[in-house]
């Protein structure tokens, strides 16, 4: 199967989802007259990085944001990873994936499971406990938000089920792209899948922010890397590169887990 991935390399306006529901709502406008499967959007794509008003801007259950992307995914027949956004339920807030597909319907939230301390993450988010697998075009995929990746083991829990397509969602700054961008061609390369990945560009209040959204195929070749500027970038992947790079080096067959445990 081939399909056509289109990333929202975007900057975002700190703490306003009205306003970033309008710049989203724009760009899929720009992108009706083109063939695309899926959609992606950033990390908390609503709101950006302003954590202490979560109680004030953040998504009661996820519904409004659930409701907009159903819209759009229904209008554009589209697929939307649609990145992440700040869900306020009634234990605190969480950082979540949304997954919809061209019927508008919600295929599955994912919870952030790793919280980044270094930008204070834990003093206003919850940890989730789900994991990030998901069917989409009838293809075992899996999605992870931004510090997610660097947990190798959490990434290979989701390949062992499957998952052809990892998706990556994130704000991840300027200052530590090198990472970003070795972290992603690593998981591609251990675990022979496609990598796709958005990250948002432009400031906040104390951050500078990377771009490169990438696709990544699973031989580690770099079929797109959006650099730095903000803009809608696109790429094609074929789902059955995946099985011949498995099939020529069966990584997955030759692992020896009962030497894995601690």
């Amino acid at each position: 199967m081939t399909l056509s991935i289109a990333l929202f390399q975007i900057d975002i306006i700190f703490g306003d989802p009205k306003a970033n529901q309008k710049n989203v709502r724009n760009l899929f406008k720009e992108i009706s007259e083109k063939k695309v499967d899926v959609v992606v959007l950033p990390e908390l794509w609503t709101t950006g990085y302003d954590l202490t008003r979560l109680d004030e801007i953040a998504d009661p259950n996820a519904e409004e944001s659930i409701a907009f992307l159903s819209e759009l995914a229904q209008k554009y027949q589209v697929n939307i990873v649609g990145g992440s956004i700040a869900k306020q339920t009634d234990k605190g807030v969480t950082n979540n994936m949304l997954i919809i597909n061209r019927d508008g319907k919600l295929l599955k939230e994912y919870e952030k499971a790793h919280l980044f301390r270094l930008m204070n993450e834990e003093k206003h988010l919850i940890e989730g406990k789900t994991n990030g697998s998901f069917e989409l075009e009838n293809e075992s995929s899996a999605g992870v938000i931004c510090y997610d990746i660097r947990f190798p083991e959490w990434i290979r829990t989701h390949m062992l089920n499957g998952a052809k397509m990892l998706f990556v969602v994130a704000e991840w700054p300027l200052a530590r792209i090198d990472h970003w961008k070795a972290l992603l061609m690593s998981r591609a390369i251990e675990n022979q899948c496609f990598v796709i990945a958005c990250n948002r560009v432009g400031l906040d209040p104390n951050n500078q922010f990377g771009g490169h959204s990438m696709i990544i195929g699973p031989w580690g070749e770099m079929i797109m890397d959006a650099g730095e500027v903000e803009g809608i970038y696109y790429g094609e992947i074929n789902l059955k590169d995946v099985d011949k790079v498995r099939d020529t080096i069966p990584v997955f067959s030759d692992r020896r887990p009962d030497m894995y445990r601690l």
